[in-house]
């Protein structure tokens, strides 16, 4: 059971050179709930396998391998770069705050801090990034093609396929369950459900129109002879 604790646990990495203050660090995220590792320079840092951590607490002047230098490493490998960082420095001038925002730092904090100061600001970090990880409930999406339930608008590789409403509807129903065929009376039942004066054509002509818009994959929506229509 300690074991999947563990392993559900929020894990933190400190990246700095004052042991004491490192431990200090360490105690008080670990009272908050994380799990929290502490390493003594960036170097040391480097033999980790730092995928796993969900935020980094960096010291930024450190012997050797700086902590803006260990920042640039992680931001350029694809396995690190969307980790957030939280810049610890006693360096207060504005040019190395700037520095550190441009490297992709997510916060910078000045020594002498509070604990609680930090444990706020890492707080506010860890929900902004669980915030942008979500996904767009309003965002339907297969390949290039984009259905944006909000907006009602269709972009196919970033560009607007401009489609009408029930255009936009039809393609909808489709790609909520690819693979599925549908048959002209369902799409009109779900489509036009309030006019009584469509016929199957109806359907036909949608289909040729979106095809056309959404172009060149609208060969994704499929024709099944004495069936339907059906988006793959």
């Amino acid at each position: 059971m300690e074991g999947k604790d563990m392993e559900d646990k929020i894990r933190i990495l400190v990246v700095e050179d004052d042991s004491t203050l490192a431990e200090m660090l360490r105690f008080n995220l670990e009272f908050e709930g994380y799990q929290a590792d502490t390493v003594h320079s960036a170097e040391e840092a480097l033999t980790l396998d730092l995928s796993v951590y969900s935020l980094i607490l960096l010291d930024v002047m450190m012997r050797q391998m700086s902590g803006f230098a260990l920042a640039r490493h992680l931001k350029e490998s694809p396995a690190t770069a969307s980790i957030p960082i939280i810049f610890c420095t006693a360096r207060t001038d504005e040019d190395d705050m700037v520095t550190g925002l441009n490297l992709g730092g997510d916060d910078y904090i000045f020594k002498p801090y509070t604990m609680r100061n930090v444990l706020t600001r890492v707080r506010a970090v860890l929900r902004r990034t669980a915030q942008a990880n979500q996904p767009n409930p309003s965002l339907l999406q297969n390949g290039e093609i984009a259905l944006d339930t909000t907006s009602k608008r269709c972009t196919v590789s970033g560009r607007d396929a401009r489609l009408v409403r029930k255009e936009f509807e039809l393609l909808h129903m489709l790609m909520s369950h690819p693979g599925r065929i549908f048959s002209r009376q369902e799409i009109l039942d779900t489509v036009w459900e309030d006019n009584d004066n469509v016929f199957d054509r109806t359907v036909d002509v949608n289909i040729t129109r979106i095809r056309q818009k959404i172009a060149p994959y609208g060969t994704r929506i499929v024709t099944r002879l004495g069936y339907g229509y059906g988006f793959e």
